[in-house]
């Protein structure tokens, strides 16, 4: 009884406080709502973003559109461009809308497992443990289109797939969204094996940059390949530039003078 006198004590010295509106504040309710005015939101007040980015796909600017008028209208797609141009999450995201609506039945992930200049020697697990450091930023943008726990349940039912390129050969991929990424790493042999996977009402985006190759110089078959098939018609290659960039505004300077 002491404990209940305490509470309503608190709650009408923060009503008379201004805190708390005693119209928003049921004695008997389990759930209420937050004091709008404790100076507290679950928003950052300083950010000028949409409050449903996490939910609504725009494009920052006129290439990002580009992509993705392309992704919309054709079943193969090359995105080339520089670092920071959302090639990689905007294609993940895109690949999460056409699950998530039911165009496609799974979303498959390829990536050439290639370090950036240094080996990392033997990784122990599974394959899919020995891919996970390779793939991660291809987590980084499923985890933001959806919650961790919900693409651990999508990978378990195999609605989502990560797809060694070494292990593609042979293979057909129906009803499916396909993305191949840091495409750069490719050679010439390989990413025309990846991109003759295409199966039935499945589309495929390619991302890379051709001028961060991994590779030894000349093997790359990205540039290539981009070449070639821009003739072609129904195949999309969409080509960003540094108006693009949507990282920090020093990744644009940078990559001007690098």
């Amino acid at each position: 009884m002491e404990a209940f006198m305490t509470k309503r004590s608190a709650i009408k010295h923060q009503v008379r406080e201004g805190v708390l509106d005693s119209r928003e504040f049921l004695q008997d309710a389990k759930v209420r709502r937050l004091p709008p005015r404790n100076g507290w939101s679950p928003y950052p007040s300083n950010d000028d973003r949409d409050q449903a980015y996490l939910k609504t796909l725009k494009p920052k600017s006129d290439g990002q559109a580009e992509l993705m008028e392309a992704v919309d209208a054709h079943n193969l797609v090359l995105a080339l461009g520089p670092a920071g141009t959302g090639k990689t999450y905007l294609a993940v995201a895109k690949a999460v809308e056409a699950l998530e609506a039911g165009k496609i039945g799974r979303i498959v992930l390829s990536r050439p497992a290639v370090e950036a200049g240094e080996s990392i020697g033997f990784l122990p697990g599974d394959m899919e443990d020995k891919l996970a450091p390779y793939l991660r930023p291809l987590y980084d943008a499923l985890s933001d289109r959806l919650s961790m726990k919900r693409v651990k349940a999508l990978m378990a039912e195999g609605l989502i797939e990560i797809a060694p390129i070494g292990y593609m050969r042979g293979r057909t991929l129906n009803n499916a969204f396909i993305v191949v990424d840091e495409a750069q790493n490719c050679t010439y042999v390989q990413l025309k094996m990846l991109l003759t996977r295409l199966g039935w009402h499945s589309t495929m985006v390619v991302t890379g940059d051709p001028q961060q190759s991994d590779l030894l110089p000349g093997i790359s078959g990205l540039s290539d390949v981009a070449a070639r098939l821009e003739a072609v018609p129904d195949i999309a290659v969409v080509r960003l530039a540094e108006q693009d960039i949507v990282r920090h505004p020093l990744v644009a300077s940078m990559i001007g003078v690098l």
